[in-house]
């Protein structure tokens, strides 16, 4: 039943009523901001590409066929709305290679012993391009092939500022467990 609920909600969002838009926002809104929240500096900036977000959303509708997840779909322009502001801020900076050898820097603490809000803290401190490549690539599952074509880098880009995201992140939480057992 909620299907045949959320594919009338889409028609009348295609019929531009607002009732409609104002249901779909409410269903999917907290979604969509903790993915906001992820590639987001701060929670200005998440709330902003919130707005956005939708705006595009609501904008695009029509081009929803019901084909995979709605949610899906509205994530996807969520994630495309946040990296599309990024772009049009400043272009991110490309960095050396590195090797292959070198690629993937391991995390051997336990992550599971920080709270979400820590995590979420440290990513969001990450430079603009290595947070939203580890977003992509650890949290929602983009190939460096897909983000390189997402970013216009080269994959090996990708790899790298993946890298060093998480030797970033690696160090700020090793820093932040030392603070917490000396207390």
């Amino acid at each position: 039943m909620r299907t045949i609920k959320l594919e009338e909600l889409i028609k009348e969002c295609c019929k531009q009523k607002i009732a409609a838009q104002a249901q779909v926002y409410q269903l999917f809104s907290d979604k969509l901001f903790a993915v906001c929240l992820k590639y987001s500096r701060n929670y200005q900036d998440a709330e902003d590409n919130l707005q956005d977000s939708f705006i595009t959303i609501f904008n695009k509708i029509e081009q929803y066929k019901n084909k995979g997840s709605f949610e899906g779909w509205l994530k996807r322009i969520t994630i495309h709305t946040a990296l599309q502001k990024y772009r049009e801020k400043a272009p991110l900076q490309i960095v050396k290679e590195i090797s292959d050898e070198d690629e993937m820097e391991e995390f051997d603490i336990d992550t599971t012993i920080f709270s979400v809000d820590v995590l979420l803290n440290y990513i969001q401190q990450l430079p603009d391009r290595y947070r939203l490549i580890f977003n992509l690539y650890v949290l929602d599952n983009y190939t460096h092939k897909e983000i390189a074509e997402m970013l216009n880098i080269s994959v090996g880009t990708s790899k790298s500022n993946l890298s060093r995201a998480r030797k970033i992140l690696k160090e700020q939480l090793e820093n932040h467990q030392k603070k917490a057992q000396k207390n």
